[in-house]
C-alpha cells in the first residue's frame, strides 16, 4: 500500500487535520483490516473498487462510493474488493461540525453518504472529484467545496476548542471534572456540548486518544513488556490499560500487535 498525507489550505487548518491518499500496489494481497477509533471524522472518497464493511454478526455492507464517516466507539473491520484509490480528508475532532448538516451523534459508527448530508451538491462533488485527473487536483475541489461552507470565527466554540486541545496536549491523561474545573463550566453541561460538537463524550476522546499514544509506542518499540506499556501510558495499572484496549481494539495488545501493528505503522509512520 502507497499512502500520503498532505496538509490543507490554510484557512482550513483549524478544522482539518491532514488529506491523506491511500494506493494498493501490484501484488498486494486483499486482507482485512481492523480499523480502531481515533477520535476523528473522515470524509471519503473510493476510487477504485469498493469496501467491504463487517457488521458485528459477520454479514457486510458496501461501502458508499462517497462517505463522511462519523466518530467510532469501537472497532471495526473493513476489506478491500480489489484496487484500492482513496482520497480522505480527517477533521480535528471538533473540526467537522461547521460542516455538518446532521446532528453527530446521529453519525457515530457509520459512514454516511454525501447525497444524504449535502444533495444535489454532495453528487456534484462527487462527479467532480471522480473526474479529477491527480491528488492535487482532488485536493483543490474538495478544499474549494469544505471553503463555501466555512462559516465565521463566531461558530467555533470555544469551551470546546480549549478542551478539545487539553486532551491532545495531556494525550489523553486528564479528568473531565478537572477539566470543567479548569474552564469554569458544570461537567455536565460541558459533556453535552462536547458531545454534541465532538460526536463523542470528553472522556471517550481522552481515552482514544491515550489508546492513540500507546499503539505509536507499539508501532515504535515493536512490541514490549505489557507492565512497562501500562505505565509510560500513565494508566492505573496493567488491568485497566488491557480493558481500554480491548474496549476500543476488540483485542487484547498482544493480540493486536500480531495481527494488525504492520498496517498501523503504515499509517503512525507517515503521520
Amino acid at each position: 500500500m502507497e499512502y500520503k498525507t498532505y496538509q490543507p489550505a490554510t484557512e482550513l487548518s483549524s478544522f482539518i487535520k491532514c488529506i491523506w491518499t491511500l494506493k494498493s500496489s501490484a501484488g498486494d494481497t486483499l486482507i482485512k483490516q481492523r480499523i480502531v477509533p481515533d477520535g476523528c471524522m473522515e470524509l471519503i472518497f473510493h476510487f477504485g473498487d469498493p469496501y467491504l464493511q463487517y457488521r458485528n454478526d459477520g454479514t457486510t455492507i458496501v461501502q458508499p462510493r462517497s462517505f463522511v464517516f462519523g466518530q467510532i466507539t469501537h472497532a471495526l473491520e473493513i476489506e478491500p474488493t480489489g484496487k484500492t484509490d482513496i482520497f480522505a480528508v480527517r477533521f480535528h475532532p471538533d473540526g467537522y461540525l461547521p460542516f455538518a448538516t446532521l446532528p453527530l451523534i446521529k453519525m457515530r459508527n457509520k459512514a454516511t453518504r454525501l447525497s444524504e448530508l449535502f444533495g444535489s451538491a454532495g453528487e456534484v462533488l462527487e462527479g467532480k472529484m471522480y473526474h479529477a485527473a491527480n491528488a492535487t487536483q482532488r485536493k483543490n475541489i474538495c478544499e474549494s467545496f469544505l471553503l463555501e461552507r466555512l462559516p465565521g470565527d463566531e461558530a467555533i466554540d470555544q469551551i470546546i476548542n480549549a478542551s478539545v486541545t487539553v486532551i491532545l496536549q495531556s494525550q489523553g491523561d486528564v479528568q473531565v471534572a478537572a477539566l470543567s474545573d479548569d474552564l469554569h463550566i458544570h461537567r455536565r453541561k460541558l459533556e453535552r456540548r462536547f458531545a454534541s460538537i465532538v460526536g463523542i463524550s470528553p472522556k471517550q476522546l481522552a481515552k482514544i486518544i491515550r489508546l492513540q499514544r500507546t499503539l505509536k509506542m507499539l508501532s515504535a518499540k515493536g512490541g514490549c513488556n505489557l507492565t512497562r506499556l501500562a505505565h509510560e501510558s500513565n494508566y492505573y495499572d496493567q488491568a485497566h490499560f488491557i480493558k481500554d484496549f480491548k474496549e476500543f481494539t476488540g483485542q487484547s495488545p498482544k493480540q493486536f500487535y500480531a495481527a494488525n501493528l504492520k498496517l498501523s505503522a503504515l499509517f503512525y509512520s507517515a503521520e
